[in-house]
């Protein structure tokens, strides 16, 4: 039987116009063929459409390559952890039947803590995200270490084993790897370079792999022979990825129009039932738009991304002209266009779009957004609490003004950041220690406060899981070096 479109199920009120495969699209341009030509400048570009996502993988000659070599981050430190480190109960009321065993394994940690098993360890980037219950480490070195929930192979040792302490991928021991992300379940790594490998869950096709399967135990690459990559992000069921010449690519499910392709991929199957047409490989994100104050919808030349990042549900991209766009689930704001609609292409936040007040660093939280400004302001829109009170427009941080900052990351609901010599945090109840507030106490704060127990420790850079936060601290000093060596120790228990 045909597949029957579903038709504004997203609400976003556009045309409709069917494509050579007999799926409609939705549309909702200034003209009937305005998306057409960016989408077959599109498909020039990376290949005739014969796949089931659409495209073939996209493919560059050998000469026409640039060649590249990224570095490693130059930030050298230790990690500190603090927050739920139960894997197999976060974001769940029950562990599942499977892992039984673990369910009284794992504590909540209200302060920073030292893995003992890392001592010795030189840390140059850590890596969660605010749906994972999962972490990465990459050393000075290039090497990559992961631990956490591990029921779909998310960590990379080709097993389902999950892991109480970091571990060195063996799989990627001949890699350099300079940058990772963390999805729901799957995981994506790039190496030096420009090639990136993925692994963990694909049901959705968010490994770009070229397929759908319930997991991948160990590190592949994705279908893609492109330019080099240069830039990775992974939302819960979706991955995006970057090459030098600052197009961006996507791949996996398309929900809410977070891959940016102008559609939200359901379709009604067999018994009335909904599924996705999942992006199995990469597919380049064709058109960037802004609206007008009449609702005319103008294409955005001359995009050339330098950063993306992905919430749960939505994406943000930062390009060369300091510009933000952000698309996918509307929902409290977090896209920044005052209206909780769903974004189905890049569109642009029109805040950063003045001279002066073009951002320079972009962060996603699981609902929220976060966009560093050229003055050093940090804005904030979307939704962290639990009442549910959202900004719908990017407002201005009032307590960190003046502060210079380093790194942020968000969980499910809380934040840190370094900021100057501090470190801080904020976020509402229930917490599970990933403020790092220490007195063995849920504390939550809804204003921005420094962390106390990491007085004297200078954050090199912070991530933060569903419910847990991560810490790179400097060790140059032999005062830092002391003051390290008083924070307790972490020893997870095993079976």
């Amino acid at each position: 039987m045909p597949r029957k479109k579903v038709t504004d199920v997203s609400g976003n009120g556009g045309v409709k116009r069917k494509r050579a495969s007999g799926k409609k699209k939705d549309r909702e341009f200034s003209s009937d063929d305005e998306f057409e030509d960016y989408e077959q400048e599109s498909i020039k570009k990376a290949g005739k459409q014969t796949t089931k996502s659409g495209l073939q993988p996209v493919t560059v000659s050998g000469d026409a390559k640039e060649n590249i070599k990224l570095e490693v981050p130059k930030v050298k430190g230790q990690l500190l952890i603090f927050g739920a480190t139960n894997w197999d109960l976060i974001g769940r009321k029950e562990v599942p039947k499977q892992q039984a065993a673990y369910r009284n394994l794992g504590q909540n940690l209200w302060g920073p803590h030292r893995y003992g098993c890392l001592n010795d360890v030189q840390v140059s980037s850590v890596v969660s995200g605010s749906c994972a219950a999962h972490s990465l480490l990459i050393t000075t070195e290039g090497k990559l270490w992961s631990w956490g929930r591990n029921e779909k192979g998310q960590l990379g040792h080709g097993d389902t084993k999950r892991l109480d302490a970091p571990k060195l991928v063996e799989a990627l021991g001949e890699e350099v790897i300079v940058a990772a992300a963390c999805g729901r379940n799957h995981t994506l790594a790039l190496t030096e370079n420009g090639a990136v490998y993925s692994f963990g869950e694909n049901k959705l096709g968010q490994l770009g792999q070229g397929n759908q399967t319930d997991a991948v135990l160990s590190p592949s690459t994705i279908l893609y022979n492109g330019q080099p990559l240069v830039k990775v992000a992974c939302g819960a069921e979706f991955s995006m990825v970057v090459d030098c010449k600052g197009n961006v690519y996507s791949f996996g499910c398309p929900e809410y129009g977070q891959l940016g392709h102008n559609s939200d991929g359901k379709f009604i199957a067999r018994a009335q039932r909904i599924e996705f047409d999942c992006e199995l490989i990469p597919r380049r994100v064709a058109i960037f738009i802004e609206k007008t104050k009449d609702g005319q919808v103008l294409p955005v030349p001359n995009v050339v991304a330098r950063d993306v990042v992905c919430g749960a549900n939505h994406t943000l991209v930062l390009d060369s002209q300091k510009r933000v766009f952000s698309w996918g689930f509307g929902g409290y704001g977090r896209l920044g266009h005052t209206e909780q609609k769903d974004e189905m292409v890049p569109r642009l936040v029109k805040l950063f779009d003045f001279p002066g007040r073009g951002a320079t660093q972009i962060y996603c939280g699981y609902q929220c957004s976060f966009a560093v400004s050229e003055m050093g302001g940090l804005f904030f829109w979307g939704v962290t609490n639990t009442s549910r009170e959202s900004t719908m427009y990017p407002k201005a941080v009032q307590d960190l003004c003046g502060w210079k900052i380093r790194s942020l990351a968000c969980g499910k609901s809380s934040i840190i950041i370094a900021a100057d010599e501090s470190t801080i945090s904020w976020g509402p109840s229930p917490t599970f220690g990933e403020l790092g507030y220490g007195d063995n106490k849920p504390k939550s704060s809804t204003t921005a406060q420094e962390v106390k127990t990491l007085d004297g420790v200078y954050s090199e850079q912070v991530a933060m899981g569903y419910s847990h936060s991560l810490v790179i601290a400097r060790q140059e000093t032999e005062q830092e070096k002391e003051r390290l060596k008083k924070l307790p120790e972490y020893n997870p228990r095993t079976l």
